[in-house]
């Protein structure tokens, strides 16, 4: 496993762990490595350099302290962002693959007005903002496959 830093075409930089150079090459190539921040499929491994441990002192705290968690947010961007999906997920309803079809109903009065949110193709999400019907990408929307 080798861990790389990756930064997306927005400056955006986030850690993740990897197979192998060949492995990380492979998923960005296939679309499966995205900015955690913006979504961005526009990603490459960052310029870093090699992490070297100092000896521990007596009085150094072990390691295991000093870490923090992975599923932890990385920044206070991120912890806005898992607030949001939580609010989201907790006051609306999730419509799935209906997205574009749900909205669509209620902008036209043909379903009760309600807060949606689901999955829509990137041609379903701007034909209903042509058409004045308000839709926004949520970051955290796209799917990752293992």
């Amino acid at each position: 496993m080798i861990l790389y830093t990756i930064k997306c075409e927005d400056g955006h930089e986030f850690d993740s762990w990897f197979e192998s150079a060949k492995a990380f090459d492979r998923l960005r190539d296939s679309g499966l490595v995205t900015c955690s921040v913006c979504g961005s499929l526009r990603v490459e491994k960052a310029i870093m350099a090699p992490k070297v441990m100092a000896p521990k002192s007596p009085s150094s705290p072990p390691a295991d302290k000093c870490r923090q968690p992975l599923s932890a947010p990385a920044s206070s961007f991120e912890q806005k962002v898992r607030d949001l999906r939580k609010f989201v997920e907790t006051h609306a309803e999730n419509v799935g693959t209906r997205f574009a079809e749900e909205a669509r109903a209620i902008h036209d009065g043909d379903a009760p007005e309600r807060s949606i949110y689901g999955k829509a193709q990137p041609d379903e999400a701007r034909s209903l903002a042509e058409d004045g019907i308000p839709v926004l990408p949520l970051p955290w929307s796209r799917e990752r496959v293992n």
